[in-house]
């Protein structure tokens, strides 16, 4: 899921901004322009909003012959395993043990971070039992925070809560990453904004 937001919806020159949930909204605050909002899948959002500059997601659409999608890779985030102090109370044990005794809360199936995952949980000869799956890293962060289980997320998505003590890292997951893209479109006049958002 994604946010977007147009301070001027109706100008091609307007700034339209999609941000992923799990972005770290603190470095692109001075560029945030003001609601109205849209919510929805990314790859709606592109090709539902013809005078969208930019999209920031963590989710990269599909590219086919009928698009001009550039993808400008912004940031990766490495991800963790992480859940209530309760449900981590025995810190002796592997990951390998946490992911075959614990329920997960996981991406979604079409995300590059689950087939990451499940690559990780093949390599380690676990079969996970999967508590719940979402789409949205917001989603993820509330069922973590319910205790449904262990959630498989960057950490960054849940710093708050690492710092107040609701949640702790068990585990960072070695070889998986969260990355954060900027899609924009060739145009022949492009946002004269862009250049600074995309190299920051």
């Amino acid at each position: 899921m994604s946010v977007c937001t147009s301070a001027q919806p109706s100008s091609d020159w307007a700034v339209i901004l999609v941000i992923a949930a799990c972005s770290s909204e603190g470095d692109l605050t001075p560029l945030m322009p003001i609601p109205p909002v849209w919510v929805g899948d990314t790859t709606r959002l592109v090709r539902g909003k013809s005078s969208l500059d930019v999209v920031l997601t963590n989710l990269s659409p599909t590219r086919d012959g009928t698009n001009q999608w550039l993808l400008h890779r912004l940031d990766e985030q490495p991800v963790s395993l992480v859940g209530t102090p309760a449900r981590l109370s025995d810190r002796t044990r592997s990951l390998t043990a946490l992911l075959a005794e614990e329920p997960l809360v996981l991406p979604s199936r079409d995300t590059a971070l689950r087939a990451g995952f499940d690559a990780l949980a093949s390599r380690l000869g676990v079969e996970p039992t999967i508590a719940a799956e979402a789409d949205d890293m917001a989603m993820l962060r509330l069922m973590a925070r319910e205790d449904l289980g262990l959630a498989v997320l960057p950490p960054i998505v849940v710093r708050d809560e690492l710092a107040q003590g609701m949640l702790v890292e068990a585990a960072r997951l070695e070889g998986i990453s969260e990355t954060f893209v900027a899609v924009t479109v060739a145009r022949r006049f492009p946002n004269p904004l862009l250049s600074e958002l995309l190299t920051r």
